[in-house]
């Protein structure tokens, strides 16, 4: 944690600089960070962010769609119904009701940026159903380029609106405080050893998720965590670590990150089998392979240590997969495999974490000053697992009700002139990549698809000790949130949704509400001896 200058000093912004201070600073250049900051124009905002916008963001990356009630027959209670369902018995069902409600205005506010969503011949949006939705309501762009086509629309929207400074290039790693409340965020310019504090009337945190913590992951490398570790190390209360979503049917060719099959391909009828041929849903769930993902990444997850899983398309959609997903079968090819006459190997990977920094119904967190949206954020809308196609649509939904209730909070400034940046700083500390490598495969061994007590108090003194030696951010960010995820899952000694013990396999009725962890209770936990902290 930062504390806040008394007034900002050109030199202590090196190697950029400009002056006075900024408005909105948002932190995080996927699509919830995107979507607020449209959401405030004409407002002022700066968006800080580590890659080139537009790219390192899982929003980038998902296949499947945004879901909606926007067709015939549906409706907003139906969809939060089945949210609740996936939820395992922890979403806040009120704010379930809240997004579902805001989902076809935010779809309108899609088509308005230039998202070109799939549409029949009547020029109706063309809808089609993933695992766990009882209706037919995932918007989609040719199949499985929603996330890349919303993402170029608001990309370019973002670029054509004046009062929106994009600063590219630049790592986030602490967020700046003066007591409880955050006043902006210090990043790193990639490759300097300076970091730049950015200061601001109001943060927003949409640092994306965890995915990278994990060796198998379907998500880029800037998700790692650095967002919670951000909230955490300056005092925000963080919520329901423990669940982590793994897709089950990431495309199992060697490649970090891996590819991933899209949920879209069982919609249309594509089956999962084993090494022999047998359906390994047969027996596991009445919706055979469309059943809650956290089971379905599981009965693939046992198949592949018995020989293997795979995904068959090739009767259901066989000649027509490369133009009906072209993402997907562009991965086949250039690993080897031709779906259309070929079953596509398949594995459980790290996808989407549940878990993040406790907010409320506007995206506040426990701390003043600072909103949080995306996948950095727990709201209560997705419990222990995810419905397919909620994330997309949380993101945008909380991205829109931060903008307003920054907008209602704070007389927005004129739009002033901002300097460009200038000035050089020396190299920074590189990563420690032995560490990384040993943070992720523990993540993957202990805290992956099937948890127990004993794996987690060894990831526990293993993410601690890197943490403890930790010389540069990213790494110490890494460990920090590995650190928490992993004591949150160990404190839940039971079984429901993502999160898995094989030495605790059932629900506990008592144990069905929402966690809460912070930094001060995770590192009291890391000093404990592990036979003490297991009693």
């Amino acid at each position: 944690m930062t504390d806040a200058p008394d007034a900002l000093d050109p030199d202590d912004l090196a190697p950029l600089s400009w002056a006075g201070v900024d408005d909105v600073v948002i932190v995080g250049g996927g699509l919830a960070g995107l979507f607020t900051a449209l959401k405030l124009s004409p407002r002022p905002v700066t968006i800080v962010t580590a890659a080139p916008l537009g790219d390192g963001a899982s929003s980038a990356w998902a296949q499947g769609g945004i879901a909606a009630a926007v067709g015939l027959g549906d409706s907003a209670e139906s969809h939060a119904a089945d949210t609740v369902a996936a939820g395992a018995g922890i979403v806040d069902e009120a704010v379930a009701r809240l997004m579902t409600s805001e989902a076809p205005a935010r779809i309108a506010d899609l088509l308005a940026y230039g998202v070109p969503f799939d549409r029949d011949l009547e020029g109706k949006l063309q809808l089609s159903r993933e695992a766990a939705h009882s209706e037919r309501r995932i918007v989609r762009v040719n199949g499985d380029l929603a996330g890349r086509a919303i993402m170029g629309a608001l990309v370019a929207a973002v670029r054509r609106t004046p009062s929106i400074r994009v600063l590219e290039g630049l790592v986030a790693e602490e967020l700046v405080t003066e007591g409880r409340f955050v006043v902006g965020v210090s990043a790193r310019p990639a490759g300097s050893a300076k970091p730049v504090r950015v200061i601001g009337r109001a943060v927003v945190l949409a640092a994306g998720g965890v995915g990278h913590l994990y060796a198998v992951t379907t998500n880029p490398i800037e998700a790692r965590g650095a967002g919670l570790a951000m909230a955490a190390e300056a005092g925000a209360t963080l919520a329901d670590l423990e669940f982590v979503q793994f897709h089950p049917t990431a495309i199992a060719v060697g490649r970090d990150p891996a590819p991933l099959a899209t949920e879209a391909l069982r919609g249309e009828g594509a089956v999962l089998v084993d090494a022999h041929g047998r359906r390994i849903m047969d027996g596991v769930h009445p919706d055979l392979d469309l059943a809650p993902r956290d089971i379905v990444a599981r009965a693939v997850f046992e198949a592949d240590r018995r020989g293997g899983a795979f995904l068959d398309a090739r009767d259901k959609v066989g000649e027509r997969f490369p133009a009906r997903f072209p993402t997907v079968y562009a991965a086949c090819v250039a690993a080897g495999v031709d779906p259309v006459t070929q079953p596509i190997p398949v594995a459980p990977a790290a996808h989407y974490h549940m878990g993040g920094v406790l907010v409320d119904a506007n995206g506040r967190s426990s701390l003043d000053g600072l909103w949080v949206c995306g996948e950095t954020a727990s709201t209560g809308a997705h419990g222990a697992n995810r419905l397919a196609s909620n994330s997309l649509l949380e993101a945008v939904v909380f991205g829109a009700r931060i903008a307003e209730d920054i907008l209602g909070l704070m007389p927005a400034p004129p739009l002033s002139a901002r300097a460009a940046p200038s000035r050089s700083a020396p190299a920074a500390t590189p990563p420690d990549g032995a560490a990384i490598v040993e943070l992720r495969r523990t993540m993957a061994d202990h805290v992956g698809v099937v948890r127990n007590a004993v794996g987690l108090g060894r990831a526990v003194e293993t993410f601690a000790r890197i943490r403890r030696a930790a010389q540069d951010a990213d790494t110490r960010n890494m460990a920090t949130t590995a650190l928490m995820i992993a004591i949150a899952a160990e404190r839940r000694r039971e079984s429901r949704g993502g999160h898995f013990r094989s030495d605790a396999p059932d629900a506990v009725p008592a144990l069905a509400h929402r966690s809460l962890l912070t930094l001060d209770q995770a590192l009291e936990r890391a000093e404990t001896p592990l036979a003490r902290a297991a009693s």
